[in-house]
């Protein structure tokens, strides 16, 4: 039997965990800002300007998603960003650039619905006393479901929709109250949403981070960017003393152990393997090329990304919106009559005139 001698050399690197809490802490803090800022603002609306305040947070856009995938289409399509959410166009750019030039980052480092689960998570292995993964049978097929929900609404907006149908809802009241829209959902919770949401919270307390590792189509779009990514968690076989501590110390069930570079769509880049691994220059953050990256950089690699991008739309003045006060004010006034599926009806109803114009018009001819 040959035993192989490792000359162990620890790694007395700087952890970046501390760094990466506290960005997540900030970022979480900054959304809950906004999310009061724009209480006053839906105040104010509410009791026609006898209240609150007419300042809309521009960031609160990050929170319209799809509204924000829209737009990104449409500026691909026209070269034009809507004006009725630009900052989310923005927020949604700068998650995706972030996404390809550090792994799924956006999810271990910004994200408050991430930071959230990971505390949750957190606190269920406090009280089970360990880690609970479902079964393979099982986990699986749950994983595919944030990829079935990401391939709906790629198909219902790159596909079904076009240039002018994007611009119709884009301009529709709808999206321009989808926001306010949003606010009253939450402030107004059904029950029916409070136990979908309740029955989350305690299966990932059970499940460390359900919510984005089966459901959240987000966290899908930015799995697939993530392979495109030139960063990736290497392991050096040759001084790999197999302890399995990356492993362990993986939130995504990840067998880090197993494998000589990181390629995984559940990988968020959160690094807490390589701040496990206790032999220096094992597990490492390396380029395509194989250039070393400090992990003590990626900090300010993730922050500096985010905010060039979001920085741009702010100083290129694509950061609020062009919706006046007596705008907003009329809007509101029917915001509760307002909903996706009449927009739907709108969008049909004005591409079958536009078709019969044009019938009429060859006819004409």
């Amino acid at each position: 039997m040959v035993v192989r001698k490792i000359n162990i050399v620890r790694n007395k690197e700087k952890k970046i965990q501390a760094t990466r809490f506290y960005i997540q802490l900030f970022f979480a803090l900054l959304c809950i800002w906004i999310g009061i800022e724009f209480s006053y603002f839906v105040k104010y609306l509410s009791t026609n300007g006898a209240e609150g305040q007419f300042y809309r947070p521009a960031g609160v856009d990050g929170f319209l998603p799809i509204s924000s995938l829209m737009s990104l289409y449409y500026f691909i399509l026209t070269g034009e960003i809507h004006w009725a959410h630009p900052a989310g166009l923005f927020i949604l750019i700068a998650i995706v650039a972030v996404s390809f030039f550090i792994g799924k980052s956006f999810c271990s480092w910004f994200c408050p619905v991430g930071f959230l689960s990971e505390l949750v998570g957190d606190f269920g292995e406090k009280i089970i006393g360990r880690k609970i993964k479902i079964p393979k049978l099982l986990d699986y097929p749950l994983r595919a479901l944030k990829y079935l929900i990401l391939i709906f609404f790629i198909h219902a907006i790159f596909f079904l929709m076009n240039e002018i149908t994007l611009k119709i809802f884009l301009d529709g009241a709808y999206n321009q109250m989808s926001d306010v829209k949003m606010y009253y959902f939450f402030a107004d919770i059904s029950q029916t949403s409070l136990i979908v949401i309740s029955v989350l919270f305690f299966l990932s307390i059970i499940f460390r981070n359900f919510w984005c590792r089966y459901l959240c189509p987000y966290g899908a779009l930015l799995g697939v960017i993530s392979f495109l990514s030139p960063i990736k968690i290497k392991r050096n076989v040759s001084t790999c003393i197999d302890c399995s501590l990356c492993t362990k110390a993986c939130p995504s069930f990840i067998k880090v152990d197993k494998v000589k570079t990181v390629y995984s769509d559940e990988c968020i880049s959160c690094f807490n393997c390589v701040d496990a691994c206790p032999v220096n220059d094992t597990l490492t953050i390396k380029t395509i090329r194989h250039k070393k990256i400090s992990a003590k950089l990626i900090p300010y690699f993730v922050v500096l990304i985010f905010c060039a991008v979001t920085g741009l739309g702010m100083l290129t003045g694509n950061w609020g919106n062009e919706i006046s006060k007596k705008e907003y004010l009329l809007l509101h006034e029917e915001v509760h009559q307002l909903d996706h599926i009449r927009s739907a009806k709108d969008i049909k109803a004005l591409e079958a005139s536009g078709k019969q114009n044009k019938i009429i018009t060859n006819k004409k001819n």
